[in-house]
This record gives structure tokens, C-alpha cells and sequence, in this order.
């Protein structure tokens, strides 16, 4: 890894509270690795054997149901870590993950990670505070669902593509719209209707190409009250 992976290494939840020795331990001899996309990190069900750094790219994270029904849980993106909670348990992978684009990761042993943690109990902090992260993602993607239209949450997942908080911009769309919609908790159909209801405010779609005209106002839609005929 360059100076650059390095940064977004210690960046995360879990390696941020880490002395630099300890984050050094574990991702010792763990170089970057390339995946295509499409490729299957690892299966709901299998034993839980490494866990994961994303520093480019976006992994996807889902269940299957008896019925073969794919719900997705998070896409995971630069700067976040994933599957570490289950390697602390020891335990088997409740999901499955697989490279939404192409990426680069970085793989750590689990055995790595539980034996830190035997040595240095701080560790285990780290690990808290990575968890309760990912936590809280999932607690405010349940509000969002339950407080904000379709209209709302993909506006919000627009807005939070671009580092900018205010001005024109135009967002290539980081993977199909397919993924979208099941991260967002609608169907294709309804993603195409979310981003009609977008035009009045300053928003158009040229194949994978997003051009907001403001984004503050954007931004101001999305704070907004949900209202009757919105949604």
C-alpha cells in the first residue's frame, strides 16, 4: 500500500483509534488488492475467515432469502470497513459481499485481528466504536425509510456523492440503478418515477450522468416535511 491507501486505512473507525504500531500489526504484509467487479468476497453462511478496508470502488453487502429474493443491506464504499464485527465473534458470515464496481481492498486475517485483541485489549475498543459506526448507518437507513419519500432518499444519495454542499454539479452514478433502487428500499420502476419528481428541482438524467443545478437545493428538499402526492 502507498502513503494515500495508508491515510484511508487509518481514517476508518476501527484503525483511527488504533496506536500506528497496532494498525501496522494487523495489516502487515496485506497489500491492495484489485478486484473486478462482480467478484464474491465471501458467502452468507461461510465461516468468517477475513474482513475488509475499501479503498476505492463500492462493495455490496446482502442476504438471500429462502426464496432467492436479494435484499441489500449496505454498499460500502472508500474509507469504510466491513465484516469485522463477525470476525470478532468468531462466528459465520450472516451475509454475502461481492464488488459492486471494480475495487481496490484490503483482506485481513480475522485469527489477526482475535489475536491483537488477546494482546492488546485496545483492540476491542476499537472494534466497539467501529461497530456502534456501522450501527448507527443502519438505524438512520431505517428512519430514512420510514421519514422521507422515494423522491427524498434518492436526493439524499445524490447530495451525498459530491464533497461540495452548494453550486452546479454533475455525479456519475457509482454503480447500475438496479443496486440503487435496492439500496434505497424501492423498486426500478419507482427509482425511474423518483428521479421524474426530481426535475422541478434542477435535477436531469443523461444515461449514468446526474446534472444538479443546485445543490443547496437539493439539499433543502431533502430537510423538507414529507408531503401528500411527494412520495
Amino acid at each position: 500500500m502507498d502513503t494515500a491507501d495508508w491515510q484511508i486505512v487509518r481514517s476508518t473507525p476501527l484503525f483511527g483509534a488504533l496506536s500506528r504500531d497496532t494498525a501496522e500489526r494487523l495489516v502487515e504484509g496485506q497489500g491492495a488488492r484489485v478486484c473486478d467487479k462482480g467478484v464474491m468476497l465471501f458467502e452468507q453462511g461461510a465461516p468468517a475467515e477475513f474482513f475488509y478496508v475499501v479503498l476505492a470502488g463500492w462493495v455490496k453487502v446482502f442476504r438471500v432469502a429462502t426464496d432467492g429474493q436479494e435484499t441489500v443491506v449496505h454498499v460500502f464504499r472508500q474509507g469504510e470497513t466491513f465484516a469485522e464485527a463477525v470476525i470478532f465473534m468468531g462466528g459465520r458470515y450472516p451475509v454475502s459481499a461481492e464488488t459492486a464496481t471494480t475495487c481496490r481492498l484490503v483482506r485481513i486475517s480475522g485469527k489477526r485481528l482475535r489475536d491483537c485483541i488477546r494482546d492488546e485489549p485496545e483492540v476491542a475498543l476499537s472494534m466497539l466504536a467501529s461497530t456502534s459506526r456501522h450501527l448507527k448507518v443502519l438505524v438512520e437507513q431505517i428512519e430514512q425509510m420510514n421519514r422521507m419519500s422515494a423522491p427524498q432518499r434518492l436526493a439524499d444519495f445524490l447530495v451525498q456523492l459530491h464533497p461540495r454542499s452548494d453550486g452546479p454539479c454533475t455525479i456519475e452514478l457509482p454503480f447500475e440503478k438496479s443496486l440503487i433502487a435496492n439500496r434505497l428500499g424501492m423498486k426500478p420502476e419507482s427509482l425511474s418515477r423518483a428521479l421524474a419528481k426530481l426535475r422541478p428541482f434542477g435535477v436531469s438524467v443523461l444515461r449514468d450522468a446526474v446534472t444538479i443545478e443546485e445543490l443547496g437545493r437539493l439539499q433543502q428538499f431533502v430537510a423538507t416535511e414529507v408531503e401528500d402526492g411527494v412520495g
